[in-house]
């Protein structure tokens, strides 16, 4: 990296923060792609890594953000294209440790959602090398707040799980009780699900989840190029595919998607009146319980 490259890090508030240490391994949460989104912390980690081994979805302005002198190592995972083998990405962070470098694996959202971030822990652990575990804003959650979507809502949800749209074998995880999940949880967030979602759309209305109920898709949440579209489970397979909706993405099926009617905040600072006030239909004030 070249200092033509390089974005000037903000001054940290004057603290004790921690301090890198040689044959280290730090993994740390890069959150869903805007760099105004990671933590403290994981600045202080870019301020100080001689080495930095990231995933696919890392923005390369966060990366911008390390030393000149920091050696960048790319170790993305991308569905049906090449990609290292996790075997090889664990390995490669002991040895670079046991090299006595101050190593930090950076990964797209949280390292410990569906981010591979246990099983390198574990790894390194079983190899004697010590860690710190930095948590970044997961996609689920910081992804659908860009599009608008609270991921919670007391009028729509007590309960809202996470899945993932895809197993180690990269097909529909044969593990998951669909008609459970359909049944027990009013809203669901799908992790890394378009490759499969005309199957997992099957499974869910196969289980009793309504054929109007609301989708949101949202591609490259909080990033430049982020676009949501909103469909219905009936129809959300060829909504996509008309649109041109494509991963990295996250869907979320459930009634919560109502709310990006009055809280598409990103389009009420582009000047737009909001399409409803009240998309749940509660005939009262939200201050109103």
């Amino acid at each position: 990296m070249t200092d033509s490259h390089q974005y000037t890090l903000p001054r940290l508030p004057g603290t004790d923060w921690p301090q890198m240490q040689p044959g280290w391994v730090w993994l740390v949460g890069a959150g869903p792609g805007d760099p105004g989104l990671l933590t403290i912390h994981a600045v202080n980690a870019l301020s100080q890594a001689d080495v930095i081994v990231h995933d696919a979805l890392v923005a390369p302005e966060i990366l911008s953000w390390a030393r000149p002198e920091t050696e960048v190592i790319y170790a993305g995972k991308r569905g049906g294209k090449p990609s290292a083998k996790q075997r090889d990405i664990s390995l490669q962070l002991v040895d670079l440790a046991r090299a006595g470098k101050k190593v930090l694996r950076l990964k797209g959202g949280d390292p410990f959602v569906f981010g591979r971030g246990g099983e390198e822990g574990q790894t390194l652990v079983q190899h004697g090398v010590p860690i710190r575990i930095i948590p970044g804003i997961s996609a689920g959650i910081g992804g659908l707040a860009y599009a608008g979507i609270p991921v919670t809502h007391r009028d729509v949800n007590q309960s809202v799980t996470f899945v993932t749209g895809h197993d180690q074998s990269g097909d529909t995880p044969g593990s998951l009780d669909w008609a459970a999940i359909a049944r027990g949880s009013q809203v669901i967030v799908i992790y890394m699900g378009m490759k499969h979602l005309d199957r997992i759309r099957a499974a869910l209305m196969e289980a009793g989840r309504p054929v109007d109920e609301p989708v949101a898709i949202t591609s490259n949440a909080t990033t430049p190029d982020q676009r949501v579209l909103e469909t219905t489970l009936g129809t959300c397979v060829e909504d996509a595919a008309r649109d041109g909706i494509e991963a990295p993405a996250i869907i979320c099926v459930g009634r919560a998607v109502l709310m990006r009617q009055a809280l598409d905040w990103q389009a009420l600072a582009a000047g737009m009146a909001p399409r409803n006030t009240d998309p749940l239909g509660r005939g009262r004030p939200a201050e109103d319980r």
